[in-house]
């Protein structure tokens, strides 16, 4: 019979960053790292924590930097890639520094890429969920020649789907204001489930700019309530209460060091190719990052040596909409792969 395990949290601090983590599983079992995105924290890893912790995994999640309990600097240059690359490696010397599984969701998925490219020792295995790994960086002017542009052509939607980037390179203030408007409301809004009925249409984050925001004239999320199929509430109320903390300034600041991030991308080993292990977790009508319909999956299949690549049926949140699935494939592949 497997051993349940509660979700504890504590916090490490050294002297250039504190980080506030969530943890599961024997102290003595093999590390599992999970990083979260945008606008999440590390409750967002609750169901395959608890999963693989009974298996005998110690399952790590960070509030990455910006976010809940974590350090949340002032200047948007201390959220560029390498800082948070450095927060993790940190936290995984704290931890033992075993090389671990590493697993992202979201923005959390170029700092699982950005580590195992630069420090291989310490990943014996890395999962993106959502978004591919980009060798030369998540930034926006990688993503421009990967558009499909028969969906969105470039005279209409020159930043394709990714057209709510550009809108925080250009109005970044009123992204925060928008967003802290009513936190409760926003987040509200944000966490829904895919429908997919949207597989091959133009999707919302392709209208931000025209649209004058993400909630357009009224600067303010519709109140909407939160979708209970993802969050459990308890873990939803720490989500808003986290936010109440921080607001969004710390985490919208992610996006604003494109150059920053491209520099450090190049400076990886070996073209930042990736020798470990790879599963790739595709939401198949995820708007922002299905990379089924476009060429967004090119760059991580040239740069990944062993790479698995599966589908489920879901939306951008994929570790929300499909709890019990993407767990099963995690634990499919970490078998496949003697991990």
């Amino acid at each position: 019979m497997a051993t349940s395990f509660p979700l504890t949290d504590t916090t490490f601090s050294s002297r250039r960053h504190t980080t506030h983590y969530w943890q599961a599983g024997p102290a003595s079992g093999p590390l599992m790292i999970f990083l979260h995105g945008w606008p999440e924290i590390g409750l967002f890893w609750r169901a395959p924590m608890e999963a693989f912790a009974s298996e005998g995994w110690h399952c790590i999640a960070p509030d990455m930097r910006g976010y809940g309990g974590s350090s949340a600097p002032a200047h948007s240059d201390a959220y560029a890639l390498k800082e948070i690359v450095d927060d993790m490696v940190e936290l995984h010397d704290h931890l033992g520094g075993s090389p671990a599984i590493w697993i992202g969701h979201d923005l959390g998925s170029p700092v699982v890429g950005a580590l195992a490219a630069h420090h291989a020792e310490r990943s014996r295995g890395v999962v993106f969920i959502s978004v591919p790994y980009i060798p030369d960086a998540f930034a926006l002017p990688n993503h421009l020649p990967l558009i499909d542009r028969e969906l969105y052509p470039v005279d209409q939607y020159p930043d394709g789907q990714w057209d709510y980037y550009r809108f925080y390179l250009t109005h970044f203030e009123q992204t925060v204001t928008d967003f802290d408007a009513d936190i409760p409301a926003s987040l509200a809004a944000i966490y829904r489930s895919g429908n997919p009925e949207s597989a091959g249409k133009v999707y919302r984050s392709a209208l931000i700019t025209r649209n004058g925001g993400w909630f357009g004239s009224a600067h303010r999320a519709p109140t909407v309530q939160p979708d209970a199929a993802l969050w459990p509430s308890v873990d939803f109320d720490s989500l808003l209460e986290a936010f109440r903390m921080t607001g969004f300034r710390p985490g919208n600041s992610w996006y604003l060091n494109d150059s920053a991030n491209i520099a450090y991308a190049h400076e990886a080993p070996d073209g930042g190719r990736l020798r470990q292990p790879v599963l790739f977790i595709n939401g198949n009508f995820d708007g922002l990052c299905d990379i089924t319909p476009n060429r967004f999956g090119e760059p991580m299949r040239s740069a990944c040596q062993d790479l698995t690549v599966t589908s489920l049926p879901s939306g951008h949140w994929l570790p929300l909409e499909r709890k019990a699935e993407a767990t099963e494939a995690i634990r499919s592949w970490l078998k496949t792969k003697t991990l």
